[in-house]
């Protein structure tokens, strides 16, 4: 049995719930509960603060475990990243009032900086001494006298442009939710399968299925506009001469492609979402 730690709030609580669910997890939280077994699956999974996963998983306590990217960079631990995730984007940024003079992150030295990430800001803007390590509200922290800028997750910004805030300078880091593993756990047999049903999830969000019927002198045309992953999947119809073509194309190119078919002189184009794949 592998165990996994899950975060138990915030913004990757719910997309992390619905991916594990999507790729046939059983995995639920009752409001007080810290942790979950899914026997049929044999995974144990624990609810456990987004910033400390990286410790627990790391150190081998756990096997391995969802979190964000920059938490693991703000704990200084090497755990092996195996998938990064489409959710949970963010940027760590500097941020003063409207008023101030700071344009960039050099403004900002010898100044008091609120952060909840001080070991990412101390390797972006020396200055331990000036560091005010916050475990939260980091925004509120200048109106309140303590701190000249911050450094904070930013999403959207609104939250800033509310505290009447202004980022400054490039991003201090970027970062998404990621699978971890424990180094030298990453090919245990629960944890390749945790990986390849989360890879196909991904990659189903990526790609659809399009067929179509094609007569035999467009066919070689046809395919040429739709090689699928290895080689489009072609078989002979009833009517003499014509064939139908299935293969799986990026969604982003979906509507191109069908439109590039119908010209060539294809029929009966369909295009079908993909829930999982396996490649």
């Amino acid at each position: 049995m592998i165990k996994v730690a899950l975060p138990n709030k915030g913004q990757l609580f719910e997309p992390t719930m619905d991916l594990l669910a999507a790729c046939g997890y059983k995995v639920s939280k009752s409001l007080r509960s810290l942790s979950t077994l899914d026997s049929e699956n044999d995974v144990e999974f624990f609810f456990l603060r987004p910033g400390d996963i990286p410790l627990y998983v790391a150190n081998g306590i756990l096997d391995a475990g969802v979190t964000g990217m920059d938490f693991v960079a703000e704990k200084g631990v090497t755990p092996i990243c195996m998938v990064q995730l489409s959710y949970g984007k963010s940027k760590l940024c500097a941020a003063v009032p409207n008023e101030s003079p700071a344009h960039t992150l050099a403004d900002l030295h010898g100044k008091k900086i609120a952060t909840s990430f001080p070991n990412i800001v101390q390797g972006k803007i020396p200055g331990k001494d000036h560091l005010v390590e916050l475990e939260g509200a980091v925004e509120i922290s200048i109106k309140l006298g303590i701190a000249d800028a911050i450094v904070d997750i930013v999403e959207t910004g609104t939250t800033l442009k509310q505290a009447g805030l202004r980022i400054i300078g490039e991003p201090l880091f970027e970062s998404r939710a990621a699978l971890y593993a424990h180094q030298g756990r990453e090919n245990s047999d629960g944890l390749r399968i945790l990986k390849s049903r989360i890879e196909g999830k991904i990659m189903a969000q990526e790609y659809m299925m399009v067929e179509y019927d094609a007569p035999d002198a467009l066919l070689k045309a046809a395919c040429a506009i739709t090689p699928g992953i290895e080689s489009p999947t072609v078989m002979s119809l009833e009517k003499t001469g014509w064939f139908s073509v299935k293969s799986m194309i990026k969604k982003r190119e979906s509507q191109k492609i069908m439109d590039t078919l119908a010209k060539l002189g294809c029929k009966g184009i369909l295009l079908t979402a993909l829930d999982s794949v396996r490649i």
